[in-house]
């Protein structure tokens, strides 16, 4: 009976501790005051961006494997109809570029070459689309967060003006109340920054892919048919 009372006790304590650490965050980010709301704002538009770009992109890299292999045989044996079919029915960035190159099959292999490579920049404009927006994020919260803290302590030092004697206490009070918006704004910065560099890293895999695609492509055109 003893032993069950104590881990109740225990268990009560804990989660009573939980509950007021999360009330003390939460307390401490409303202390940084007006400013951040706008750096609350911004981060949701980053988590947002993020998570929707990431969909965009992570459905333009499904492609089964034997899709290449597939569209060879069909050019290989002349079967141009069911290649551009195949193509024409896979929703994915190298599929659209490669039923441009069958579309322009018969003509001379640059001008197949261009109109291939004007579909790859139009669908990396797609994917690249709203990307930009973490990059700007990335670098304007840490400035939302330093201009919360410089208005902070100005206004801090205004209210000191009219103390006689304030403690050091009261001091590293104040000030360590006025840096959340700072530690805020670098955070959400950081955090926008990864999101950025994972997603352009993404991008940069699938334009390698759709390269490797269209060389693909064109040495099959150069290839004797069956």
């Amino acid at each position: 009976m003893f032993d069950i009372t104590f881990l109740q006790v225990d268990s009560t304590a804990a989660a009573a501790a939980v509950a007021t650490k999360s009330e003390s965050v939460i307390g401490m980010l409303t202390k940084g005051g007006p400013i951040m709301i706008p750096l609350f704002i911004l981060f949701a538009l980053a988590v947002f961006f993020f998570f929707e770009r990431f969909l965009v992109i992570k459905k333009a890299g499904q492609l089964d494997e034997n899709f290449m292999s597939i569209i060879r045989d069909h050019v290989t044996n002349g079967n141009l109809t069911a290649a551009r079919s195949l193509a024409k029915n896979t929703n994915n960035p190298v599929a659209r570029m490669i039923d441009k190159g069958l579309q322009r099959v018969g003509k001379p292999i640059d001008a197949i070459e261009n109109a291939m490579d004007n579909v790859g920049k139009l669908e990396m404009y797609k994917m690249e689309k709203n990307l930009t927006m973490l990059s700007v994020i990335a670098r304007i919260a840490p400035l939302f967060g330093f201009v919360g803290t410089i208005v902070g302590l100005v206004l801090l030092l205004k209210d000191f003006a009219t103390i006689a004697n304030p403690s050091i206490t009261q001091i590293a009070d104040a000030m360590y109340v006025k840096l959340i918006t700072s530690a805020t704004g670098l955070i959400i910065g950081m955090l926008a920054y990864l999101g950025y560099s994972f997603l352009d890293t993404q991008i940069n895999r699938m334009a390698n892919r759709m390269e490797s695609a269209s060389s693909e492509f064109i040495d099959i055109l150069q290839e004797p048919t069956r």
